[in-house]
């Protein structure tokens, strides 16, 4: 079964781009402008990514999807790779992410306690056994002493990308990555701070320290190194601080 679904991967990815990357999904609205820095710099050097919650790309990864790099959400998941040999890179930090918590349709102007507002029917979450910022979100209500009295009301995304599909489209709040905050479509919703979104305290949950690492089956790609030290590079440290991330 491995050896087939890796057939199946290396059919769809294996000659698509010179650098094949599995990345969280909370690094999709930074990535355009990280691409295109990049191949500012090294214009005959293609990329492709490929987005989802981070345990799912482990998944793949160790069935034998043809991945040069895995951008993880959080370091455990980066180093779950490198200690079962599937990464030839220890784990480095590239960024610690952040979350925020999302409304088009509950002022949020009490902050976390409107998630107690009996109006509020549906909170989403990026499923925390797969998407650090799942974990970051349990971790959040808890913490804030909320937990018990909302947790019948959480329903989990697949990841944090989903998340804010889900919030947007159907759920009255949502827990989303603070990047995703500068995602061109949701310009039209005029978002206001203190009102449609909230900053959360970093304090109420553990830091999102996001690792990179080249996967053995990039191990001998130059171009994914390229990119690799691309990524743990200054411009690429500005464009992450750009999307709201806090870089190493």
């Amino acid at each position: 079964m491995k050896k087939f679904l890796a057939l199946i991967f290396l059919c769809i990815f294996g000659y698509s781009a010179d650098v094949n990357i599995a990345a969280a999904a909370n690094v999709a609205y930074a990535f355009k402008a990280l691409q295109k820095e990049f191949q500012k710099q090294n214009p005959d050097i293609s990329v492709n990514v490929s987005l989802g919650a981070s345990g799912n790309l482990v998944s793949q990864i160790k069935n034998g999807a043809p991945f040069d790099i895995f951008m993880a959400a959080n370091m455990k998941f980066a180093q779950n790779l490198y200690d079962d040999n599937f990464a030839s890179t220890k784990p480095v930090i590239y960024a610690q992410g952040a979350l925020a918590l999302l409304s088009v349709r509950m002022d949020l102007s009490k902050g976390l306690n409107t998630l107690n507002d009996e109006k509020v029917k549906i909170i989403t979450i990026a499923n925390p056994k797969a998407a650090p910022y799942g974990q970051a979100s349990i971790e959040t209500m808890q913490n804030s002493k909320i937990y018990e009295q909302v947790k019948g009301k959480i329903v989990e995304a697949k990841s944090i990308g989903e998340a804010l599909t889900q919030t947007l489209k159907a759920a009255d709040v949502g827990f989303i990555a603070a990047s995703a905050l500068y995602e061109d479509g949701l310009k039209k919703y005029n978002l206001e701070e203190g009102k449609n979104y909230i900053l959360i305290d970093s304090n109420l949950y553990e830091p999102i320290n996001q690792g990179i690492v080249i996967t053995s089956y990039g191990k001998d790609n130059a171009k994914a190194k390229k990119f690799y030290d691309f990524i743990l590079s200054p411009e690429a440290k500005e464009i992450f601080k750009a999307y709201g991330y806090i870089v190493p």
